[in-house]
């Protein structure tokens, strides 16, 4: 992945006392469209009065434990309470919009004057989707507590670092520590007494749901059903058309800049680089919290920024095909059917999972649980004739045994509709 490095970036990792360790990368300019386009977030709208808003709760004593958004400011969620039978039942949601890492065309210090990176750019919301509380749009989970969790260190809720950019500014990658601030309000805010608990997230919050599934877990007690539905985020080290390994670079930066190995299995760790522990293909292995995959075998994120992301082809000629597949020739259709293979056999850690479940449908789209047009409608993606909403619902509850879909290739399944 082509990137053009205009400035230096001290980071310091925090370690134990005693040790310390320095380490100058360069960092790439700002390209706001990765992360607006995959933000992750339910309909985020201007700040009113307008009904429906779910409003923003900044988490309160984060900045004196360092939980800090890049530029500093105080992490945010947006709570709507649960009633009746959903009382005890709470959804955790992690947003999701990217990376801010050494290798990528967006910079931290760019990211943080946006609400990727500062809660001061953050507004009220909308809520769709598994956040729907309506029955009819969300059957299962409608009246459950739900909370949205906003991404704002870059790293998948999972660094541990800061640094400081030529210019003086000091960023702040503390996702690990925003992680730990919020599950702490949530738990003073009645999660400690949950009945049930769902983690989940979209993109880059999907990734960090497979990240915190199992500590997530481990912060209710035994008896208390638990579970994790990363949406989007299986995310593959798959060879651009170039043959270049785009998404490993952008990992890799990400794990060098804001020092993830604290949140990474420690078992991997102990065989593999610290880039291959942050893949979901490793990630599944060590994971034993049952968890539910909700991803498309042509992902469009992946197919626009993974398979061919711009500059890894001559001229035009993929330019039309990864913005819409039905625009793709039969040569490039056999390449995305590539990428559709490798994600099946990344994915067979989790099909030997009893307790797992996986929706893979054969959609162009990217992040499908947060809207209600592909959660749970008259046009929602549908495998084995169930919606998202019903498979999830399904799984989660024991409803069905073995709720584990793969679509066939595209275009096969009419109800992904254009």
């Amino acid at each position: 992945m082509a990137t053009e490095h205009n400035s230096q970036l001290v980071v310091r990792k925090h370690r134990p006392a005693g040790h310390t360790h320095t380490v100058a990368v360069a960092v790439a300019p700002l390209f706001v469209l990765l992360a607006a386009a995959f933000s992750g977030s339910p309909v985020a709208v201007a700040a009113d009065s307008s009904p429906g808003l779910v409003e923003l709760t900044l988490v309160a004593g984060a900045q004196e434990k360092g939980a800090v958004c890049l530029d500093g400011s105080p992490p945010a969620y947006h709570l709507q309470r649960g009633s009746g039978s959903g009382s005890q039942s709470w959804i955790v949601f992690l947003q999701g919009g990217a990376w801010c890492s050494s290798n990528t065309t967006e910079t931290c210090s760019g990211r943080k004057m946006t609400a990727y990176g500062s809660s001061k750019f953050m507004e009220p919301i909308t809520f769709d989707g598994v956040f729907n509380d309506q029955q009819p749009q969300n059957p299962d989970f409608y009246n459950w507590n739900k909370a949205f969790v906003r991404y704002c260190d870059g790293a998948s809720f999972s660094g541990n670092a800061e640094g400081e950019a030529e210019d003086g500014t000091k960023l702040y990658f503390r996702g690990l520590r925003i992680w730990e601030a919020v599950i702490a309000e949530l738990m003073g805010k009645g999660m400690d007494t949950a009945k049930q608990a769902l983690l989940a997230g979209c993109s880059a919050g999907g990734l960090a749901t497979l990240l915190h599934c199992d500590n997530f877990r481990a912060k209710f007690p035994q008896e208390v059903s638990v579970k994790c539905v990363p949406d989007g985020g299986f995310f593959l080290d798959a060879k651009d058309l170039s043959g270049e390994r785009s998404m490993r670079s952008v990992f890799n930066g990400v794990v060098q800049l804001q020092n993830v190995s604290e949140v990474l299995p420690k078992d991997c760790l102990a065989k593999k680089d610290p880039t291959d522990c942050f893949f979901p293909a490793e990630l599944i292995k060590s994971i034993s919290t049952p968890t539910f995959i909700v991803n498309s075998e042509y992902d469009s994120w992946q197919i626009q920024n993974v398979v061919a992301p711009v500059g890894s082809y001559p001229g035009d000629t993929w330019s039309n095909c990864r913005d819409n597949i039905g625009n793709c020739s039969s040569k490039q259709i056999d390449v995305l059917h590539g990428f559709r293979r490798k994600l099946i056999h990344e994915l067979k850690a989790a099909e030997g999972k009893r307790e797992w479940g996986l929706f893979i449908d054969s959609c162009f789209t990217h992040c499908q649980t947060q809207w209600n047009g592909s959660w749970h409608s008259p046009t929602s993606p549908r495998l084995d004739n169930k919606t998202i909403a019903e498979a999830v619902g399904d799984w989660y509850f024991g409803r069905r045994k073995g709720v584990k879909q793969i679509d066939c290739k595209y275009p096969c399944n009419p109800t992904c509709g254009s």
